[in-house]
């Protein structure tokens, strides 16, 4: 049957196409639903893209358990997948006594967790490696093994490669209802019309975790998402730091932080606060002050006047297991849970998969590795602002010469041409905000101000899709308020 699978993973941000991909290994029939029009537009949109050292969490949890182990494997994926990945390191900062002790404790935490090659720094060491952070700072944790990556494209690589090797990928697909029919398997219908049958279920919805746990009568933990509103600066301050930067922790929260990004721009947030609203993503001018507050007092340099943009992420914290991950079966034979996943989630994601395809075994899906696996991922697109950032124009022209399209800049801001558009494109993302994040057209200073109408047209002109139906995000979000003629895009 064609909607009969053997595994079905429900939600595909960082964690699920993660699962995706370990699963794809196998002999197995997988299909991810995905209720939103492109993957990675729930948590995983806004995350930090900080792969952490491991010394925050707590040891016995299941964070500590997946999160070094998680850190480690980044290095080969990035080679498989070729997304951009780079082990920049970390600084926890004390600026007193109060707070070196604290060091103490998080430096202790961890060696319990095993984290490799972390050092207490005193201030003279910190300054000399990130000269723009405070003269006030007394010292630092340093973990060098944290890294950052862009979560989306680690996203999209991940869930590629996946549907290179089998897997399915079925987006738009929101879950209306899950039972079982008389053969004891699972039911799947969506709101979209269609119904599916699998073996066994792997609940991957992020902040809707608790609502699909409770299609399956499952009550025992609840999402409440934890609202952080983090600002991205301008590129021209992306020299500020070079490493990740966190104040000593709060209860809930590792504070706020000044990230580097791996395109270039810096980015501070977020804040931490609890709320009942899974869909409120304003941003608040008390968040901006908070935020703005804590990051100068760690690096001076951080002026609100360097904002490009502003936006908030939903983390899906867990009520009742102390925050930690929700991973594993549950009283529903078949029924596994991937939930409750929010910092170090993104970190932790590969370790998580591994750890899901060895409890859907234990559940009694037969695992049988395929000779033919290919964990190489076909469809990359080269991006022209990297080499043009290298000045390697001998290379840069070599390309050109074989596609004149990646002579054409859509985006300005970003140097993304017209041949990475159509690359997106050609990859399913059909939305402004897919090739935004596919591609980075749009993220500069302008803010889409130049390139929206030229990315449209590009859309209109590769798929069909008339203008007035070209979304920004998906059935709701439409761009142009009544239809446009072709050729007047512009």
């Amino acid at each position: 049957m064609k909607n009969d699978f053997q595994v079905i993973i429900i939600g595909c941000g960082v964690v699920g196409a993660a699962i995706a991909r370990e699963l794809s290994k196998f002999k197995i029939k997988i299909a991810v639903l995905e209720k939103e029009a492109d993957v990675s537009f729930g948590t995983s949109k806004a995350n930090s893209g900080i792969i952490h050292g491991g010394f925050h969490s707590l040891q016995g949890s299941l964070k500590a358990k997946f999160v070094v182990p998680g850190n480690r494997k980044y290095d080969r994926l990035c080679e498989e997948l070729e997304f951009p990945f780079e082990r920049r390191g970390e600084l926890m900062v004390a600026f007193d006594e109060d707070e070196l002790r604290i060091l103490q404790i998080y430096y202790k935490r961890g060696l319990d967790n095993k984290v490799p090659y972390m050092e207490i720094l005193g201030r003279e060491r910190v300054l000399e490696m990130e000269p723009n952070l405070s003269p006030d700072i007394l010292g630092a944790l340093y973990a060098p093994t944290a890294g950052i990556i862009c979560p989306y494209e680690y996203c999209f690589a991940l869930i590629g490669n996946a549907r290179e090797n089998g897997a399915e990928l079925l987006l738009n697909q929101k879950v209306s209802w899950i039972g079982k029919n008389n053969n004891s398997r699972f039911v799947v219908e969506t709101e979209a019309g269609n119904s599916f049958t699998a073996d066994c279920i792997v609940n991957a919805a992020g902040l809707y975790a608790d609502e699909i746990a409770q299609h399956m009568r499952i009550t025992d933990f609840k999402i409440v998402p934890r609202k952080g509103e983090e600002y991205l600066l301008d590129r021209r301050v992306g020299t500020l730091i070079k490493r990740v930067v966190f104040p000593c922790p709060s209860s809930n929260s590792k504070g706020m932080l000044v990230i580097p990004t791996i395109d270039g721009p810096v980015m501070v947030g977020p804040t931490a606060i609890d709320t009942e609203n899974k869909t409120d993503y304003s941003t608040t001018r008390e968040g901006l002050k908070e935020v703005f507050q804590q990051a100068q007092r760690m690096v001076p340099g951080v002026r609100i006047s360097d904002i490009i943009t502003s936006f908030v992420g939903l983390r899906p914290a867990a009520v009742g297991n102390d925050g930690d991950f929700i991973i594993g079966k549950t009283d529903v034979q078949g029924f596994i849970n991937a939930a409750g996943i929010q910092s170090p989630g993104l970190t932790a994601s590969p370790a998580i998969a591994e750890h899901i395809r060895e409890v859907i075994t234990k559940e009694g899906v037969k695992m049988e590795l395929k000779s033919n696996f290919d964990p190489h991922r076909k469809t990359v697109c080269t991006k022209i602002r990297h080499l043009l950032e290298k000045r390697d124009f001998e290379q840069y022209g070599k390309i050109v010469d074989k596609n004149k399209a990646y002579s054409k800049l859509v985006c300005r801001c970003e140097n993304v041409t017209e041949a990475e558009i159509i690359a997106a494109i050609r990859d399913g993302h059909t939305t402004l905000d897919g090739i935004k994040f596919a591609t980075r057209a749009g993220t500069g200073r302008c803010q889409a101000g130049f390139c929206t109408s030229r990315v449209m047209e590009i859309i209109h002109r590769e798929t069909g899709i008339p203008f007035d139906k070209i979304t920004k995000k998906g059935k709701g979000s439409e761009i142009a308020p009544y239809p446009i003629k072709k050729g007047n895009g512009n």
